[in-house]
């Protein structure tokens, strides 16, 4: 029987790519974001292997509905790709604006957390894989940077829940990428990391043989 992945943000940018990539490799996807139309458009494209399920990962009863419904329809729950995030418009914190840490935080931090403990029962079954989306701001400090304090808190509960996991056989990977060419940023920047780059290492997480986990990997643009 093929393996599931559930994946957040999955409308756009990495999500959308790395749905296309597990499928390529053989995995079924559920595909989670508020986008109901780019959802369905990706569910088409990928075909049978794929669920739309329109779902605001901030909530927890729209969350664990989608993982309900993931494994009644594929019968099994074997990855979470927890990439949902934002970012601000007004930086640093003097000026930036409290409104938009609260829903960056909800989304950042605590759409993981709900993400992990929706999906850890189901893991432990098969000795799954949980993999969130950190970044090189998680490694780093940026002058003031709420985002940057959001993906340390990522790197740090990643590096935790693999503990935790570990105990049961299952395996925790942060991927950690530089600057992305994806809807995040107003204008393209086609030098920078391509989403398909960053599905490539969620894949090869994924695919490592069982006495070895892959706790992190480090993208950094090569120009």
């Amino acid at each position: 029987m093929a393996k599931t992945l559930l994946i957040t943000g999955a409308s756009t940018g990495i999500g959308a790519a790395t749905a296309r990539a597990a499928a390529k490799a053989g995995w079924n996807v559920a595909l989670l974001a508020r986008s109901e139309d780019k959802l369905n458009a990706l569910a088409a494209e990928i075909g049978d292997s794929a669920i739309a399920l329109p779902t605001d990962v901030t909530k927890r009863d729209q969350l664990t509905d989608a993982v309900n419904a993931t494994v009644e329809k594929f019968g099994t729950l074997d990855g979470v790709f927890a990439n949902a995030g934002t970012g601000v418009e007004h930086p640093g914190v003097e000026n930036g604006d409290p409104d938009e840490w609260h829903d960056m935080i909800h989304i950042n931090i605590l759409a993981v957390l709900y993400a992990a403990h929706a999906t850890l029962p189901h893991l432990k079954k098969t000795k799954g894989h949980f993999i969130v989306t950190g970044s090189k701001a998680g490694r780093e400090h940026f002058k003031g940077s709420i985002y940057s304090a959001t993906k340390w808190f990522v790197h740090g509960f990643a590096g935790n829940l693999a503990e935790e996991m570990r105990e049961w056989q299952g395996r925790c990977t942060v991927i950690s990428p530089g600057m992305v060419d994806t809807p995040f940023f107003d204008e393209p920047k086609p030098s920078k990391i391509q989403p398909e780059d960053v599905a490539n290492a969620v894949v090869f997480a994924l695919s490592q043989p069982e006495t070895a986990a892959v706790r992190e990997v480090h993208i950094m643009p090569n120009d």
